[in-house]
């Protein structure tokens, strides 16, 4: 306030413009010093470690809304491990949201591990939203998945022989990651899902039960032979049959079921004919009926024509008379 008041209290222009250049030169010296000891000890940290980071670059860094630390940390650690990375390349990658700390870790392990990985390849791996880090690992110290994932199924892969007995396997994949395909390969669900595809393809191919559980071996190879990682991130190194047990008689259920759905068809095929013998029966009653309800006009007609006479009419209700005495002496009686 007392430089602002002096320079509005002074007369000469000249006077002027030296108290305002002098109010500037004295901001600046206050600006660099708050930054000097707010970057002072990363800088410091750098130059002992021959990380090589600027003064600017981290004021450059910080106006640019850079994690500082994040980078100068990052840079002295691939120095210290004898890589020869960029302070821009870093910082690219951080301002691409990429993980920078697990990159430079990535590229520590795979320079250990003799892995041919280059910067670019492992911030495209990272920023495709794999992680660089664990696919180093995996490449150096290979991993087991179980087939089926117990988390995710329920736990066996079930396949039936060619005799109907249905057989549960459990199987183990050992696969390292190929840092190659780690960009749009296929991930372990891929690899889990064409394992037991393989399995129930194998156990179907099979005559009998008994000879995959004589050699499960047999599985194990017949799956590797079809070369299931093609397109895929990872590796199959081996595969191996952890359990195989013995399920149901498919087989037997299922001609159980197909005896079943045979007498069902043969039953409802019998009660189609019986109802229409049925309808057959009523339709000939019908006729029966229509019949004799034409003899008592055949009869007045014969009467009129004078073809019958008073005398054969009361002998023919006598022989009807006597026949059906003769029908009811003939029918034992029911008993009470």
């Amino acid at each position: 306030m007392n430089l602002i008041n002096m320079i509005l209290a002074a007369e000469d222009p000249i006077k002027m413009v030296g108290i305002a250049l002098l109010v500037i030169v004295i901001l600046a010296v206050f600006v660099f010093l708050m930054l000097f000891l707010k970057f002072f000890r990363l800088w410091l940290q750098a130059k002992l470690s021959r990380a090589d980071v600027k003064f600017s670059e981290l004021i450059g860094m910080w106006l640019r809304k850079v994690n500082t630390s994040t980078i100068v940390i990052s840079k002295i650690t691939a120095v210290q491990a004898g890589l020869t990375l960029s302070t821009r390349d870093l910082e690219s990658h951080y301002l691409a949201r990429g993980n920078v700390p697990n990159v430079v870790r990535a590229l520590i392990a795979a320079s250990r591990a003799n892995i041919d990985l280059s910067l670019q390849t492992a911030t495209a791996i990272d920023l495709a939203g794999r992680d660089i880090l664990e696919a180093v690992q995996t490449s150096v110290n290979p991993k087991v998945i179980d087939c089926p994932d117990p988390q995710k199924s329920r736990g066996t892969i079930d396949a039936v022989a060619q005799d109907g007995i249905q057989l549960k396997a459990k199987a183990r994949v050992t696969v390292r990651a190929n840092i190659e395909r780690l960009i749009g390969g296929a991930t372990e669900e891929t690899i889990i899902a064409r394992v037991g595809e393989g399995i129930v393809t194998t156990i179907g191919s099979a005559i009998t039960y008994k000879s995959v559980l004589e050699n499960p071996d047999n599985i194990s190879k017949s799956v590797l032979a079809k070369g299931l990682d093609a397109g895929t991130a990872y590796e199959i190194l081996s595969i191996d049959i952890a359990d195989v047990d013995v399920g149901e008689n498919i087989g037997a259920q299922l001609q159980a079921a197909q005896a079943e759905a045979d007498m069902r068809r043969a039953k409802a095929e019998a009660e189609k004919r019986r109802a229409m013998a049925v309808a057959r029966e009523q339709e000939m009653r019908a006729l029966v009926v229509e019949n004799e309800s034409k003899i008592p006009l055949a009869m007045a007609e014969a009467f009129l024509k004078g073809n019958i006479g008073i005398m054969d009419y009361y002998r023919m209700k006598n022989i009807m008379a006597d026949t059906s005495m003769r029908d009811s002496i003939s029918k034992p009686k029911k008993k009470e």
